[in-house]
C-alpha cells in the first residue's frame, strides 16, 4: 500500500508491505515489528523500541503520543491523493455531515442513536482495528439523522458509520 504522510510541514512518500512488515521511504528499505499489549502499542525499528498511545483519528489526519511525545500526522492513500488531484473533496470534508470508516475493523461501541444531538468532536463510536480502539468523532455538530452500523459488525474502509445534518 502506498501512503503520503504530510508531518512539520515535510511529505513522505510510503510504501507500507503488512505482509512482511517492510516499508520504503524515499529508496531505503526498511524493516518493523507492530504489536499490542494491554492498551499500549509497540514499534520497533532495528533496536529502538516505540510506545505509541492516545492514537485518534479524524479524516485523513492522525493524533498519537509516541514514547511521550505528541504528534500529528496527516495520512492519504493512493485513492485520496487521486480525488484530492481531480479535485474532489475527500475524508471527513467530502460529505460534511457523514462519518465513515477511517479504516477496515470492527465497530464495538456506537455512543449515539438517531435523534441525538452533538458536538463537533464528540466522541460517537469505537472502532477496533488492528487491535487497536480508535475513537471515531463528529465531523460536525448538529442531530444524528442515522445510524449506518451495528456493534460489532465488520467495516471496510469508508464505510459509512452515520450521518449528522
Amino acid at each position: 500500500m502506498k501512503f503520503n504522510a504530510e508531518f512539520d510541514e515535510n511529505t513522505f512518500e510510503i510504501d507500507l508491505n503488512t505482509e512482511d512488515s517492510t516499508f520504503v521511504i524515499g529508496d531505503e528499505p526498511r524493516n518493523y515489528e507492530f504489536e499490542e499489549d494491554n492498551g499500549r502499542f509497540y514499534l520497533r525499528r532495528g533496536t529502538k523500541l516505540h510506545k505509541i498511545d492516545n492514537v485518534k483519528f479524524d479524516g485523513s489526519l492522525i493524533e498519537f503520543s509516541m514514547d511521550g511525545n505528541w504528534y500529528k500526522v496527516s495520512v492519504k492513500d493512493e485513492e485520496e491523493l487521486l480525488l484530492d488531484r481531480l479535485g474532489f473533496k475527500t475524508g471527513s470534508s467530502g460529505a460534511e455531515g457523514a462519518l465513515t470508516s477511517p479504516m477496515p475493523g470492527k465497530i464495538l461501541d456506537i455512543m449515539v442513536s438517531v435523534g441525538d444531538e452533538v458536538e463537533k468532536g464528540q466522541r460517537v463510536a469505537i472502532l477496533e482495528a488492528m487491535k487497536m480502539e480508535n475513537e471515531l468523532k463528529a465531523p460536525i455538530g448538529g442531530v444524528i439523522k442515522s445510524v449506518d452500523v451495528e456493534v460489532g459488525q465488520s467495516v471496510e474502509k469508508k464505510t459509512p458509520i452515520l450521518e449528522i445534518e
